[in-house]
């Protein structure tokens, strides 16, 4: 079982629900752990929560038991590690494979591949704790907690804004000014299930964009995602006038380069808190949209 301990510091007694709470675990971690057979210690002696510590000595957690999920196979197909360490795993999605199963993709997605990943490995659990996605057919960095309280403290800073997403895309025509930032609510668009628009009943989305090269017929874009709403990046280039190519949903695929939306997760850095590190992973750009960048910008 997954188990932490920490030093009590300070001058004076502290309840241990303190100090856990200090450490990233949330009240709504510590009711999993009360319910479902995780063990607070003090000192190496199982206590309540509301017991008192005194500096100097150590408050432990031993995480609860994850039960496998039987409705996620085992898909041993490679995959392209990023960053791993006890705790957090990124992952390079290419483009086409979805994040998760559904009906219509059961067997071969990212989170298939991760489960038998860490069977692989012998991890503690192979529960796929997916922490960012992307469209399936958007390429790059996706970050995969490996136990229930690393994906808590991960939630915490994407609700936070600490968890920093980074892509790369292509955008139709020429994009102005140089930097742009969109603030527009999101919802679904009427009569889909899939797609989504701006409007003004919907959710608060924010996405930065810088234009790093421009041509008559499309713009290199960097972006950066304040929000993580569905389709945030696709919807509001849309939204400008200036659809991403190839993207099927919001504009058309006929493109001659790129047979799917010109989107890629290029960088994402998060706090790795058991470290006291921040980490950064870089996914390389695909070939197919390295070619639309050189063929419909760089002229």
């Amino acid at each position: 079982m997954t188990a932490f301990e920490w030093s009590v510091d300070g001058q004076s007694p502290v309840h241990v629900r303190t100090v856990l709470m200090a450490h990233g675990v949330t009240r709504t971690f510590l009711k999993q752990v009360k319910f479902h057979g995780g063990i607070v210690t003090l000192d190496g002696q199982p206590v309540r929560v509301i017991a008192m510590a005194n500096p100097g000595q150590r408050v432990g957690l031993v995480l609860p038991p994850e039960p496998t999920n039987e409705h996620v196979s085992v898909s041993t197909n490679p995959l392209d590690i990023l960053y791993e360490d006890d705790h957090f795993l990124v992952v390079n999605k290419p483009a086409g494979m979805a994040s998760v199963p559904s009906h219509l993709y059961p067997d071969d997605t990212l989170a298939n591949r991760v489960k038998g990943h860490l069977r692989a490995i012998q991890a503690d659990s192979d529960v796929t704790h997916i922490v960012t996605r992307l469209d399936r057919d958007t390429s790059g960095c996706v970050l995969f907690a490996k136990h229930h309280f690393a994906h808590s403290i991960l939630d915490k800073q994407l609700k936070l804004g600490q968890l920093d997403k980074r892509y790369i895309a292509v955008a139709k025509g020429s994009m102005q000014p140089d930097h742009l930032v969109v603030n527009e609510p999101i919802g679904r668009a009427e009569g889909s299930f899939i797609k989504r628009t701006v409007r003004p009943d919907g959710k608060a989305a924010k996405t930065e964009i810088w234009v790093r090269r421009r041509s008559e017929m499309a713009s290199l874009l960097a972006i950066k995602l304040h929000t993580g709403k569905t389709h945030q990046i696709r919807v509001h280039c849309e939204a400008l006038g200036h659809p991403l190519l190839g993207d099927w949903l919001y504009s058309q695929p006929t493109d001659p380069w790129i047979h799917r939306q010109a989107l890629h997760c290029a960088r994402l850095s998060f706090y790795q808190p058991f470290k006291k590190q921040w980490i950064t992973c870089y996914a390389q750009l695909p070939n197919d949209l390295a070619r639309v960048i050189q063929e419909e910008v760089i002229v």
